[in-house]
C-alpha cells in the first residue's frame, strides 16, 4: 500500500484549516499548525512532509518570515495562500523560497491541482537515478539531490533544483522562459510566467554564481531565454 503524503497547513484561522483539512484529508495525510513558530517545530519533527500550505498573513512570524526560516533545513515545497495578488507580493513569495503561490478566494479544484503539480514534481525529484553532472565548479548529484559549487554544499528548493537541472542537462541550448515554466512547473505559460521563472532564476544564480550580478554558469540571452554554456 503506497502511503499518503504528508501535508502540512499553516495558517492563524481554524475555520480556513478545518476547511483545507476536510478538502485534503481523503488524499492526503494532513497535519495542522496554528502559526509560523508552529510550523517550523512540525517540520524539524517530521523532515518527511511532502508539502507545506502556508497562509501568508499571520501574526507573529507571518508566512514569508516562516517559510524563509523553514528553508534553512527543509526543501519541502511551499504553497503560498494570500489575499494579495499584486506583482510585488508574488515576488516575495518566490524570493522566500516558495515554490507556488495561489490567491484567495480559490477553487477546490484549483487548490488540488497546484498541490498535484507541487508533490509530482517533488517525489519526481527526490528519485533520480544515480548521476553526478557538473560545470564550472558546479557539481549536481541527482541521486542525492544535491548541490555543490567549489566543493562546498548548496541549499536549493525544489523547484530551483528542477530548474538547475532542466537547464544544465539542456547545456549549450537557450531555453526559453516559456520552455522552463512548462518543463518545470507543469503548467501551461501565460503572461504573467515569465516573471514567476526570472524570480527563481536569480534565486538560483545567488546560490550558485560567485558574482551574481555577472554570472559565469547560468547566463540569460537578453530576448531569447537562459543557457548553461
Amino acid at each position: 500500500m503506497t502511503a499518503l503524503s504528508r501535508i502540512l497547513i499553516v495558517d492563524d484561522d481554524p475555520d480556513i484549516r478545518n476547511v483545507l483539512s476536510l478538502l485534503l484529508k481523503d488524499s492526503y495525510f494532513v497535519a495542522e499548525a496554528a502559526d509560523g513558530a508552529e510550523a517550523v517545530n512540525y517540520i524539524r519533527a517530521n523532515p518527511d512532509t511532502d508539502l507545506v500550505v502556508l497562509d501568508v498573513m499571520m501574526p507573529g512570524m507571518d508566512g514569508l518570515e516562516t517559510c524563509t526560516k523553514l528553508r534553512e533545513f527543509s526543501n519541502a515545497p511551499v504553497l503560498f495562500l494570500t489575499a494579495k495578488s499584486a506583482e510585488r507580493d508574488r515576488v516575495a513569495a518566490y524570493q522566500s523560497g516558495g515554490d507556488d503561490f495561489l490567491s484567495k478566494p480559490f477553487s477546490q479544484a484549483e487548490l488540488l491541482a497546484k498541490i498535484s503539480s507541487l508533490l509530482r514534481r517533488y517525489q519526481l525529484y527526490r528519485g533520480k537515478p544515480a548521476s553526478v553532472l557538473s560545470i564550472e565548479g558546479l557539481e549536481m548529484d541527482l541521486a542525492a539531490h544535491s548541490v555543490r559549487v567549489n566543493g562546498k554544499p548548496v541549499t536549493l528548493t525544489d523547484t530551483e533544483y528542477a530548474i538547475l537541472e532542466y537547464l544544465i542537462k539542456n547545456r549549450g541550448n537557450v531555453v526559453t522562459a516559456a520552455e522552463l515554466y512548462e518543463a518545470v512547473w507543469g503548467e501551461k505559460f501565460l503572461s504573467g510566467s515569465g516573471n514567476t521563472v526570472m524570480v527563481h532564476v536569480l534565486n538560483v544564480r545567488r546560490k550558485i554564481e560567485e558574482n551574481p550580478s555577472k554570472p559565469k554558469i547560468l547566463r540569460t540571452v537578453w530576448g531569447r531565454g537562459y543557457q548553461i554554456d
